[in-house]
C-alpha cells in the first residue's frame, strides 16, 4: 500500500502526546454535588477548542456558577496556556466580595500548575479536581460546552477570530440574560441570581 500510495479510509490513530507531570493535584471535593444554595459557592471551569478559517484554532476558558448556571467569566484566546486560564480566574475573583467559592476543574496542566494554586490560595478558595478519565465529574461544564456549540457554533462557519469572538460574546450574553430555564423556575440565570440577591 505504501509503494502504491494507497491509504485506508479508516480513522488515523491520534498521536500520543507526552503527559506533563502535575505540580499540584487536589481531591475531588465537589464529588458530583452539582447544586449550590448560594451564588459564588461552587464554581466549575474548563477550556474548550473551536476552529475557524481554514485550519486555525481558538480556545475558550470559562467559569460557571453551579447556583444558577451562569457564566461568571470567560476568555477566548489563540493559545491553550496558563495565561488563558489565569486571566479567566482573575476576572472571576475580581467580582467576589467576601465569598470563597470551591472551584472544580479537570486535571489539565493549567489547573495542576503552582501558578493556579497560588491564585486559589490568595483568595482563600477551595480547589477540587475530577478523577483521572472521569469527565462526568465536571459534567455541568461539559454540558455548557455542548449547549454553546449546538445552539451557536455548529450553526455557522467562522472565517476570522473576531467573528468567532463576537458570536461567543453574543451567545454568552444571551445564555446569562435571556435563555429561560425550567430548572430556574422559568427565569434566565441572571434573573434567578438577582432574585437571590
Amino acid at each position: 500500500m505504501k509503494v502504491a500510495g494507497l491509504r485506508s479510509v479508516i480513522r488515523v490513530k491520534r498521536k500520543q502526546y507526552k503527559r506533563s507531570t502535575p505540580q499540584h493535584v487536589a481531591e475531588n471535593v465537589l464529588n458530583r454535588e452539582f447544586t449550590a444554595d448560594n451564588p459564588n459557592e461552587k464554581w466549575v471551569t474548563d477550556v474548550t477548542e473551536f476552529k475557524y478559517g481554514l485550519s486555525k484554532k481558538a480556545y475558550l476558558s470559562a467559569i460557571r456558577d453551579l447556583y444558577d448556571g451562569s457564566i461568571v467569566s470567560y476568555v477566548l484566546g489563540h493559545s491553550n496556556n496558563n495565561k488563558l486560564v489565569f486571566d479567566t480566574l482573575d476576572q472571576a475573583t475580581n467580582l467576589l466580595h467576601d465569598e470563597h467559592p470551591l472551584i472544580h476543574s479537570d486535571r489539565g496542566f493549567q489547573y495542576t500548575s503552582l501558578g493556579f494554586k497560588k491564585r486559589i490560595d490568595k483568595v482563600e478558595m477551595t480547589q477540587s479536581m475530577s478523577r483521572v478519565g472521569r469527565c462526568i465529574d465536571n459534567g455541568p461544564m461539559e454540558s455548557f460546552w455542548g449547549t454553546l456549540k449546538s445552539e451557536k457554533y455548529y450553526l455557522h462557519k467562522y472565517e476570522t477570530f473576531e467573528e468567532l469572538s463576537q458570536a461567543i460574546n453574543d451567545y454568552i450574553f444571551f445564555y446569562n440574560h435571556e435563555r429561560y430555564q425550567k430548572r430556574l423556575n422559568g427565569l434566565s440565570p441572571m434573573e434567578y441570581r438577582t432574585k437571590a440577591a
